[in-house]
């Protein structure tokens, strides 16, 4: 298992990526049901803390993935094998999501994380394989063996350290890449990870979508709140296209090469909360169609806070060093206008305009407007 070169010309994301992803399909689906579950039910804090420590186990394990594989994917049938492992890992977390949620039984959610970490093991310790980089993968191997010990461990101390030992054990898995990379760094591909990140935002965007559909499903079968419902629909369509182009707007490949580190950790919020904002419009149907138990200004703030999260977060990392002083004001403004809008009437309706108009500002200053002489596909990956 050589590590692949960083510069490959036409590296793109492989098949067998494209169907590890699947899996997260199920698992992010999971997260983001419970969490509506939840916040429509009024248990906010209980809701909002468990889904950001499930997120974490979702997005570190595909993150580590993708790293490696922009890095030795080598799609051999071992490498083949390891990978669906993985894949049964993310089931397992995923089977024990509802019980995270409930009841804060963590041996299914954390028995998954393992599996998928010890695969990953097995990666590492075959890239070190006659490998150039053979010291450094091994001390992702050791890492990760050994926070992977002290998971299995947390599950034998009381609940109410639960939170406090996440916390401490997620900032352990984050700090292994940090001292595997000093000792000397894989040659990821810019082009190749920032597709694979893009690739997650549009599963994560995919899952509003299908809230968007399920407030359609609503109106038709119960024949009830169908102005409001169908306009819910509409909103939320318009909204998750925004966030697309929001995204996307970014030459994302240029900020990864100079802050791989913060760029990659930093996503976590940005997919956090386009996972929350599917759980927001289900919310938000609930609250139409009065079966929630938050009020209306609640029930808008879990789609308006994930909506300005994920705007503020694409802004910092990608959006930020490449615009000019109007986008640099346009965005992170509408991202606060758009966490405000629970306090004025049609919340909804002012959130989409807002997003509206912030695109139209991107579209206006384009900076591939100004440079002719380069192609839009390499300045903006885009899957």
């Amino acid at each position: 298992m050589r590590p692949r070169d960083p510069e490959e010309e036409g590296r793109s994301a492989s098949t067998l990526e494209l169907f590890f992803d699947l899996v997260f399909v199920v698992a992010v689906s999971v997260a983001a049901g419970s969490l509506h579950h939840q916040l429509t039910h009024g248990h906010v804090v209980d809701g909002v803390t468990s889904y950001l420590l499930v997120f974490f186990a979702i997005w570190w394990a595909w993150m580590n993935f993708t790293w490696f594989a922009s890095a030795f994917d080598t799609d051999d049938w071992l490498y083949r094998v390891l990978t669906v492992l993985q894949m049964g890992g993310v089931l397992l977390l995923a089977a024990g999501v509802r019980e995270a949620f409930e009841g804060g039984e963590l041996v299914l959610v954390t028995l998954g994380y393992v599996v998928m970490r010890v695969a990953m093991v097995a990666q590492w310790l075959r890239a070190a394989h006659g490998s150039p980089l053979r010291r450094t993968a091994h001390a992702y191997a050791v890492g990760i063996v050994l926070v992977q010990v002290l998971w299995l461990l947390r599950l034998l101390l009381p609940p109410e350290t639960d939170v406090a030992s996440f916390v401490v054990l997620a900032l352990a898995e984050m700090a292994v890449p940090f001292v595997a990379e000093k000792v000397g760094e894989t040659p990821w591909h810019a082009h190749h990870l920032t597709e694979r990140y893009g690739l997650f935002t549009l599963i994560l965007l995919g899952e509003s979508l299908l809230a968007s559909a399920n407030a359609i499903f609503d109106a038709l079968e119960t024949g009830d709140h169908v102005p409001e419902l169908v306009a819910l629909a509409a909103l939320a369509l318009v909204a998750t296209a925004a966030l697309w182009w929001i995204y996307f707007w970014a030459p994302h490949h240029h900020v990864i090469r100079k802050a791989n580190f913060l760029w990659g950790y930093g996503h976590y919020f940005i997919f956090a909360a386009a996972g929350a904002f599917s759980a927001g419009i289900e919310v938000q149907i609930d609250a139409v169609t009065h079966h929630t138990e938050l009020s209306d200004v609640e029930a808008s703030f879990t789609l308006t806070i994930p909506i300005a999260v994920f705007v503020l977060g694409v802004w910092a990392l990608a959006v930020r060093p490449h615009a000019d002083r109007v986008v640099n004001l346009a965005v992170p403004l509408g991202a606060v206008l758009v966490l405000c809008d629970p306090l004025i009437p049609l919340p909804s309706t002012v959130s989409a305009f807002v997003l509206v108009l912030v695109v139209v500002v991107l579209v206006r200053h384009d900076p591939r407007e100004d440079q002719p002489g380069e192609s839009a596909p390499d300045e903006i990956v885009s899957p």
